[in-house]
């Protein structure tokens, strides 16, 4: 039992770790992301150049290491993947800049956020599954501290079609955690981001219409941060921490946690977007958002209270029969009946047992 506890400790220490870490690489991308806009892309044009560098990073890295596993895996979660490329990155990506370009941009991260308490009603009313209160907790003060950190109030207005694409865009985020949740440790992460963005990717080209893009701003010194850097800079941080680091470290997080924390823990993404926005852009953080800050982080941490730690009483451990442990023994077992493919998928996310004492990271 000891063992037991300690390799559920180490898992949820690992995935809050992953989560936060997930957060702060999304929240890079807007600061960076803005300066590319102001040397000018437009924001589709922007999105789709992150999607498009991401896809092309991760199916080279997806070929080279997981080989036919990579396909294996398309195979049996092709449905899933689909949705995931259409909701979770095409359209959560491109409704939150379509309600951006009609609404004040705090408003439009607002409605977007809305989505981890999509996550909670989809599990309670559809699923039917308990939802724990800490994390319900989590989410409401972390909606408090949003709505400081966003200031709302600022520039306040309401557009029909921009606050359809916000409730949208939650929607699509929401999503993202449900069908990582649903798709489970078989869904590799380099593989359903690698298929999700050639998807995304594919469905944002005709309205981002790449062919009109400025390519030369790439090659130019964007103002950035009270200087200058060359614009592929911005463009491979964006492309290779906030899209490609993000998704694969955000896929394992909500992995080893649940839908609901993963949701909850991905608030600390405003608080990260806002302090690099500070610190890049020259964005001064006023008394209330940086209260709002604190107030999110607290969220934050009351939603990680609900990771399960130990074994509940519901659910007591039994010893395992020898007989079962020479049964699943890949030393014995019989190689007609084990599946070389889904072995190695299992391996794909959490990295196997040490030999003593067998615990999972």
């Amino acid at each position: 039992m000891g063992n037991v506890g300690t390799g559920a400790g180490r898992d949820r220490a690992s995935g809050l770790a992953l989560i936060v870490f997930s957060s702060v690489c999304f929240g890079g991308s807007g600061p960076f992301g803005k300066a590319l806009i102001g040397a000018g892309l437009s924001p589709l044009q922007a999105v789709w150049l992150r999607i498009v560098g991401a896809a092309l990073v991760l199916t080279v890295l997806a070929a080279a290491i997981r080989g036919r596993a990579a396909w294996t895996t398309t195979r049996a979660h092709l449905r899933p993947l689909v949705a995931y490329g259409v909701a979770a990155i095409a359209g959560c990506q491109g409704l939150y800049f379509l309600a951006a370009s009609r609404l004040p941009v705090g408003v439009a991260i607002l409605l977007e956020f809305c989505g981890p308490v999509l996550v909670l009603v989809w599990m309670r009313l559809v699923r039917r599954a308990p939802v724990r209160r800490t994390a319900a907790r989590g989410v409401a003060v972390a909606m408090v501290g949003l709505v400081m950190v966003v200031q709302v109030w600022d520039g306040l207005r309401l557009d029909a079609l921009g606050l359809a694409a916000g409730l949208g865009a939650a929607a699509c985020q929401a999503a993202y955690f449900l069908l990582l949740d649903r798709m489970g440790q078989g869904a590799d992460p380099l593989v359903t981001n690698a298929v999700g963005g050639i998807i995304a990717a594919t469905l944002l080209t005709l309205p981002a219409l790449p062919w009109t893009m400025p390519w030369h701003v790439l090659g130019d010194s964007v103002p950035i941060a009270g200087g200058t850097a060359p614009g592929w800079v911005l463009a491979a941080w964006i492309i290779g921490v906030s899209t490609v680091l993000a998704y694969i470290t955000g896929n394992a997080a909500v992995h080893r946690l649940s839908a609901q924390v993963a949701g909850a823990l991905s608030y600390t993404e405003a608080v990260a977007a806002t302090l690099i926005a500070w610190i890049v852009l020259g964005e001064h953080l006023t008394p209330v958002q940086l209260l709002g800050g604190a107030v999110v982080l607290t969220g934050a941490y009351l939603a990680q209270r609900s990771v399960t730690t130990t074994p509940t009483a519901s659910t007591p451990l039994t010893p395992t029969p020898v007989t079962a442990t020479l049964a699943t023994d890949p030393a014995t077992s019989d190689p007609a009946t084990s599946d070389p493919a889904s072995d190695e998928l299992s391996l794909l996310v959490r990295p196997a047992p040490l030999p003593s004492p067998p615990t999972t990271t």
